[in-house]
């Protein structure tokens, strides 16, 4: 194995971890932009009260998205798993 396997592979992961992440924090970051957006008009300014909307709406970005991303996880796995004789036979 090669150090530029080992980079692409690296690569590969933080590109499926950033994908993996992007529906839940984009998600939590437009929740969290309304909630900031009706406490500043309505001039509640309390703490606690964003908290809730962005747990509810993040659970539901999960239940819609949790299938791909389990699939995409997944076949980042199975993918990985099946390079490892190509890994070994290249030698180092």
């Amino acid at each position: 194995m090669t150090d530029v396997t080992v980079i692409h592979i690296g690569m590969t992961a933080l590109v499926l971890a950033a994908k993996l992440c992007a529906p839940l924090l984009l998600t939590a970051l437009a929740v969290g932009f309304g909630i900031s957006l009706f406490q500043s008009v309505t001039q509640l300014q309390e703490q606690t009260i964003a908290f809730v909307p962005k747990a509810v709406a993040v659970g539901l970005a999960i239940l819609m998205c949790g299938k791909w991303m389990l699939h995409e996880a997944t076949s980042f796995t199975t993918a990985l798993y099946d390079q490892i004789p190509s890994f070994l036979s290249s030698g180092g």
